[in-house]
């Protein structure tokens, strides 16, 4: 399979989860099934079937996080230099119709979060804006029709 790109801080937070899971959820989802099996009848007992379906989810993500971490590539931002944007760069660009500024890091799939400034480099404005510097315009295809952009910063923090 292929490598995924990941930056320092977003490893790591998948490494935190991947270790709050294996030490303190599968604990906890383990009391909670020896202690609902302590109420009895197990076929009607609805703490029993919430706590085997919590444990299924937890292992499933630890699934999940294993593949992730083993495929990781982390890339050192600090490191990168440039004008254009490419895995790394916190952008700042506005929409040239409403005016409105907005800053993000383009990072991998796993850690985007566009709630804390990280997009995900496969999305489609950070697509629309691999390989654009600063003062360059992009438009990206959006519900309510197309939106056009104008890049105002690129750096590698």
């Amino acid at each position: 399979m292929d490598k995924i790109p990941m930056t320092n801080s977003g490893h790591a937070a998948l490494a935190a989860e991947y270790q709050r899971r294996t030490s303190e959820e599968r604990k906890r989802i383990i009391e909670a099934i020896q202690e609902a099996r302590a109420h009895g009848d197990l076929s009607e007992n609805a703490e029993y079937s919430a706590a085997k379906e919590a444990q299924s989810l937890n292992e499933g993500r630890i699934q999940e996080l294993e593949a992730i971490l083993a495929l990781a590539e982390i890339i050192d931002v600090t490191k990168l230099t440039g004008s254009s944007v490419k895995f790394g760069a916190t952008v700042t660009f506005v929409d040239e119709d409403t005016e409105e500024e907005k800053t993000y890091q383009v990072v991998g799939d796993p850690e985007a979060d566009a709630s804390s400034g990280r997009i995900s480099i496969s999305s489609p404005i950070a697509r629309a804006m691999i390989g654009k510097g600063e003062g360059d315009s992009f438009e990206v295809a959006a519900p309510g029709g197309a939106r056009s952009y104008e890049i105002l910063r690129v750096q590698y923090v």
